[in-house]
């Protein structure tokens, strides 16, 4: 009667939980689609080069967020100024795969930038990028700590450890937050 009442319930508990595995996927797409949504609008606040030959330089940025139709990920395009001169500054990334993410920072390696190689929604208010440009290596990380602030930190690896070289501290300055509105 026991191995009866096992070989009964096994498959159906084997069934239940291996079912449970598509919908945590959902969940984590449906998570990283309302994160990206999140950065939608305009974006402007201070930065600075925290590290390396620029030590110590203050910028103004100004973004527009943006999301691709139809695909999981996100464009920042705008600049950043300092004094009188103002550099062109984007990054854009997209899933590849099932939680995989792929992009460049400004232009990316082809250009003046760095490739995003990977990275991953970790929570609904945090995103981790890896970058690359041949022999640099390090990451792009985006706090959201609420509706209307975005802290942006770029690090790159200096040994063995993540060195922190850029930090801007976005406001949102368009009039609601895009990710309380609802999508047709």
């Amino acid at each position: 009667m026991k191995s009866v009442l096992v070989s009964a319930v096994l498959p159906l508990a084997i069934s239940a939980a291996a079912s449970t595995v598509p919908l945590a996927k959902a969940a984590a797409a449906e998570r990283d689609v309302e994160f990206f949504r999140s950065l939608e609008g305009k974006w402007a606040g201070p930065g600075e080069i925290v590290a390396g030959k620029y030590k110590g330089t203050k910028f103004t940025c100004n973004f527009t967020g943006s999301t691709p139709s139809g695909k999981v990920g996100m464009t920042l395009d705008g600049g950043c100024r300092v004094g009188v001169f103002t550099q062109p500054m984007s990054a854009t990334v997209e899933r590849k795969g099932r939680r995989n993410y792929r992009g460049t920072f400004m232009g990316g390696s082809a250009g003046s930038g760095l490739d995003i190689i990977g990275g991953s929604v970790i929570d609904a208010r945090k995103v981790v990028f890896s970058i690359n440009r041949n022999q640099l290596n390090g990451v792009m990380q985006a706090r959201v700590p609420d509706d209307n602030s975005m802290i942006v930190t770029v690090s790159v690896r200096v040994a063995e450890q993540m060195v922190p070289v850029i930090g801007m501290n976005l406001k949102r300055v368009d009039s609601v937050a895009v990710g309380s509105i609802a999508r047709d």
